[in-house]
């Protein structure tokens, strides 16, 4: 059973550099398969995730080589069967394969993804999407066949600017006959980054970033190179590390505007820091003040550091209050936060409130979820004593080379497979 091991107490100084896009990585991947030709993404995180996609383009017959960060995808000759239950399980992202074989072929037979258990994640606006341009969707339990004789242009109003419906939208549209609007769309970054490997292989696609994308169709698609973004989230997360521990530390390789909304929270709670045009130095500071969190879909606070961030808020002076927007079941951390230490109280399914400052000690706790590992490994780095995690394999497939990335600058932790 593997374990990460953290003996907390210690400063983190030196620099942590930014891998790419794990929320980008994971949709640019089945994207390549609407291409006829060979495709190049370069700045590929070393996650999990990216071997779980892998294995579903090799099972579909793709040419896939990856060496240095640089992902080659050569679709040719892939055949459109079946995916089976057993890899489309591993993560959630398995479904732009969905899309882009729906896309690319007129018909898709997979099963649900699978993914981290934080609550509800239907697929509803992405079904609505694939019906409005013309498909018809069977479900036989888990088992999706969804066909067209023909994709067809049309207005698609999201019922929430979900990524991951938008992405699919774009995913299915890019190859259909005439104009399709997705109004309501999300704004993440990782959208526009999409969208533009999608432009790079001949798709015109205007709008990605914004609440109204338009694709025009086209009939095909052909080579094409992108680059995938610096993850937000892991920033995030390290940012987080040097407001806790940090002495000087350096988070490097970072888009600025894409960390704003914590960049303001930062400056409420009164976090030591110095910004620059792409990196960050933080230093870790007493009398941190309490504040507000709302979880709102980009530029909004990602979901994604909430729980990261509360290991932060337990350490302001006074009472802090986060609400959970998007997801009801992402609190799953907080008895494992409270067992180190912490007073969080639940409200409700998407509130809580952080009473601060908190003293942590060390001890055994969950990687319940992606989010609730990160937060975990925070709360070891800033504990007394050993805390030991279990479940480990949901951080390693969002986090590349985590263990490398904090022993670098100070952090005492290790990875054991016992």
């Amino acid at each position: 059973m593997k374990q990460i091991v953290i003996q907390g107490g210690h400063k983190l100084s030196g620099t942590i550099e930014i891998s790419g896009a794990k929320n980008s990585a994971v949709a640019l991947v089945p994207a390549a398969l609407l291409s006829d030709d060979i495709v190049t993404i370069d700045n590929i995180p070393n996650i999990s995730d990216i071997d779980a996609l892998n294995e579903i383009l090799e099972y579909l017959g793709a040419e896939v080589v990856l060496k240095n960060k640089t992902m080659v995808i050569n679709s040719k000759n892939i055949v459109n069967k079946e995916i089976p239950e057993a890899i489309s399980s591993k993560l959630r992202a398995s479904y732009y394969f969905m899309s882009a074989l729906l896309g690319k072929y007129k018909k898709v037979e997979m099963y649900f993804p699978g993914g981290c258990s934080i609550g509800a994640r239907p697929i509803d606006q992405t079904l609505k999407a694939f019906k409005a341009l013309g498909a018809t969707v069977v479900e036989d339990g888990k088992k999706y066949t969804i066909y067209a004789k023909e994709l067809v242009g049309n207005t698609i109003y999201l019922d929430m600017p979900s990524v991951g419906a938008t992405i699919n939208t774009i995913l299915a549209a890019v190859r259909a006959t005439g104009v399709t609007i997705i109004r309501n769309a999300a704004k993440e970054p990782e959208i526009v980054n999409v969208a533009t490997f999608l432009n790079n292989m001949g798709a015109q696609i205007s709008g990605a970033g914004t609440s109204k994308i338009r694709i025009i169709g086209v009939d095909s698609l052909g080579k094409g190179f992108t680059e995938v973004i610096p993850d937000r989230i892991e920033a995030g997360t390290y940012i987080i590390a040097g407001a806790l521990m940090g002495d000087n530390l350096k988070i490097d390789n970072i888009i600025p505007e894409h960390v704003e909304s914590l960049i303001y929270k930062l400056n409420e709670i009164g976090v030591n820091y110095r910004l620059y045009d792409n990196s960050i130095v933080l230093s870790s500071t007493d009398n941190l003040k309490p504040t507000r969190v709302k979880t709102l879909g980009y530029p909004g606070f990602p979901t994604d550091l909430q729980q990261p961030l509360t290991v932060l808020l337990a350490k302001c002076n006074g009472v802090s209050v986060l609400e959970e927007t998007i997801y009801e079941n992402r609190f799953k951390n907080i008895d494992y936060l409270n067992k180190m230490g912490c007073n969080i109280s639940l409200i409700n399914n998407q509130k809580i409130k952080i009473f601060g400052p908190s003293v942590l000690v060390g001890t055994d706790v969950v990687a319940t979820d992606l989010r609730a590992g990160a937060c975990m490994v925070l709360a070891g780095l800033v504990a007394s004593g050993e805390t030991r995690i279990t479940e480990v394999d949901h951080i390693l497939r969002g986090y590349e080379n985590i263990i490398d990335k904090l022993t670098s600058v100070g952090a005492k932790i290790s990875l054991l497979d016992e």
